[in-house]
């Protein structure tokens, strides 16, 4: 209600649970899986992916790279029309 929904773009950075692991410097998954944390989102807390984005980033099909190019050619065109 406060941005309203024209002025808000869902990007949802869909990154796969064993991408997470694999790219956890600081262990916390591990940390996770032992009982040491509780409540971790995707471990022993259900992650909720958004219904409906407007865009979706696969970090486990495109690098920062290609990610960073589907972003701003999604938000280029919208970008150019504000006034």
């Amino acid at each position: 209600e406060i941005i309203g929904t024209e002025d808000f773009i869902e990007v949802y950075i869909n990154a796969p649970l064993a991408i997470c692991e694999e790219r956890d410097v600081k262990g916390l998954y591990k940390k996770a899986r032992s009982g040491e944390i509780k409540d971790f989102t995707g471990i022993d807390s259900p992650f909720e992916a958004p219904e409906h984005p407007e865009l979706e980033i696969r970090t486990d099909e495109q690098n920062i790279e290609q990610s960073v190019q589907l972003i701003l050619d999604y938000l280029t065109p919208i970008l150019s029309q504000v006034d």
